[in-house]
């Protein structure tokens, strides 16, 4: 049961890197018309927002709490691990414990891995094979309403390469900033023998200029009727974007 926990919070760990994949509206840039646009619309105004507003993010600070809850044979477990996130582009994040409570097997072989699986997502190797775009997935509408909240494109998302950083399900992109502001889905790849399914709930919330993560919530199902429940909360931000950077930073004189 260890190794399928361990195992199973590797897509989890890239979700989690998402938060600088995910930003709105850009600096000078007016927001797309919400017409009603095509499946190829959607995915290119995707694809284009993200590199460009990735490109607008210098860094961020963040409050994180993970929370390991397990109920099944032999006995139910809790942990939980808060750390402050240092996140710096394109792929630097430093983490710092603030406190740490629960079994230290599922603090260290668990949660703490997750800090670790989610700095190997960005690293100059895998930053570009976890993004959501045309190169990874092949999307399908899987609904588009005129109506209601502006998160109203909902595609159908299926990796071409079924890797432990990737998902197949439903993201929800929103029609004015084309941003993923929600995503409900599934490991590509089963992630372990003990693991029999694992529902991940990922929301982004609207943060400044930028959509950041807002909690992630993955309910893994273990064999034998044991049930897995980790919950990543993201607290407030601190965002710094390259436009601000630029003019705080001093004049030389020449």
């Amino acid at each position: 049961m260890k190794i399928g926990m361990v195992r199973s919070i590797c897509l989890l760990s890239a979700l989690s890197a998402l938060s600088f994949l995910a930003p709105a509206s850009g600096f000078g840039q007016e927001a797309v018309s919400p017409a009603r646009l095509s499946l190829a619309e959607v995915v290119e105004h995707l694809t284009e927002r993200n590199a460009q507003r990735a490109a607008d993010l210098a860094g961020y600070r963040s409050r994180r709490t993970y929370q390991l809850e397990y109920k099944g044979f032999p006995r139910g477990m809790q942990a939980e691990l808060i750390v402050d996130l240092k996140y710096q582009a394109p792929n630097r994040e430093e983490f710092n414990v603030v406190s740490e409570t629960g079994p230290k097997w599922m603090v260290n072989m668990v949660l703490k891995r997750i800090l670790e699986t989610e700095q190997e997502s960005i690293s100059d190797k895998n930053r570009a094979s976890v993004q959501i775009t045309g190169e990874n997935y092949n999307f399908a509408f899987a609904d588009s309403k005129a109506t209601g909240d502006t998160c109203s494109y909902i595609l159908e998302a299926e990796p071409k390469s079924p890797t432990k950083f990737l998902f197949r399900g439903k993201v929800w992109v929103d029609d004015r900033d084309f941003a993923i502001c929600r995503i409900e889905a599934e490991p590509a790849k089963n992630p372990s023998f003990w693991i029999k399914k694992t529902e991940i709930h990922h929301a982004f919330q609207h943060v400044g200029e930028f959509w950041l993560p807002q909690e992630n919530v993955s309910v893994s199902h273990v064999r034998f009727d044991g049930r897995a429940t980790l919950t990543i909360k993201y607290g407030e931000y601190e965002v710094q974007t390259v436009h601000a950077q630029a003019l705080a930073a001093p004049v030389r004189a020449d």
